[in-house]
């Protein structure tokens, strides 16, 4: 525990920014190595930085690692903690925590949301860019430290501190699927037809139509394309349970 100590207050002393150095040791239990590299993670692509060879950085490329790195300790942690539980089950499990509303979330919990740096406009109401900057925040860890500092932080930070995963069993994302299910047992025909808004600034928007037996029954919108099919076949259900 004193060596810790030391290590803390050594790497602290040695840091640009000690107030975002403290920031991520409280949130993610770790002693960040590479700080530039935790400052990428945060970097949304509205607020991109052009280098002097012309290169443009921001944190988009941390956040493609770090999707696939959140998936396969949470593939673990399940695969650990439901040793009966067969694959549908557990692959719906994993998509309910790294989904991208509940990633931003979790990004907000943690506090996350006072490194991001973004020219969007109204981030906190874009789920997306807290939820890639968490993801990236994981690339970020997973460079610094590794797969075994990114699982503890998972494990023990996330999933015994911040997760209630019975609560989360308990609710229902996927309304796309449930739709589709839905029209395969009444042999019924459903099309999402998705497409991207036309925007002012740097945000965009996303609108999706379903479609039942070629009649549009709802719409939504989201940041994303999935997001906008979800947000609209949640509005179907809805219209057909009436």
């Amino acid at each position: 525990m004193f060596k810790g100590f030391l290590i803390f207050h050594f790497k602290r002393y040695l840091s640009t920014d000690k107030g975002f150095y403290d920031g991520l040791h409280r949130i993610t239990g770790l002693y960040p190595g590479n700080e530039e590299l935790y400052k990428l993670a945060f970097i949304h692509k509205s607020a991109s930085l052009r280098l002097h060879d012309g290169m443009v950085i921001n944190n988009e490329r941390l956040e493609f690692l770090g999707d696939a790195i959140l998936d396969a300790v949470v593939a673990e942690y399940l695969y650990i903690k439901f040793p009966d539980k067969h694959e549908g089950f557990l692959t719906q499990t994993r998509s309910k925590i790294v989904n991208g509303d509940y990633l931003g979330q979790l990004a907000i919990q943690l506090g996350l949301d006072r490194f991001i740096i973004s020219h969007a406009h109204n981030y906190y109401s874009n789920k997306n860019i807290l939820g890639d900057a968490f993801e990236a925040l994981i690339g970020a860890i997973y460079l610094d430290h590794g797969y075994k500092a990114v699982k503890k932080f998972v494990f023990k930070q996330l999933l015994k501190k911040h997760i209630d995963l019975e609560q989360l069993l308990l609710t229902e994302t996927n309304y796309k699927s449930r739709l589709i299910e839905w029209a395969q047992k009444d042999r019924k025909e459903i099309t999402f037809q998705t497409d991207l808004k036309p925007t002012i600034g740097l945000t965009q928007e996303f609108v999706s139509f379903v479609c039942l037996d070629d009649k549009i029954i709802a719409q939504g919108k989201g940041f994303s394309k999935k997001e906008a099919e979800q947000n609209a076949a949640c509005e179907s259900l809805k219209n057909l349970s009436d």
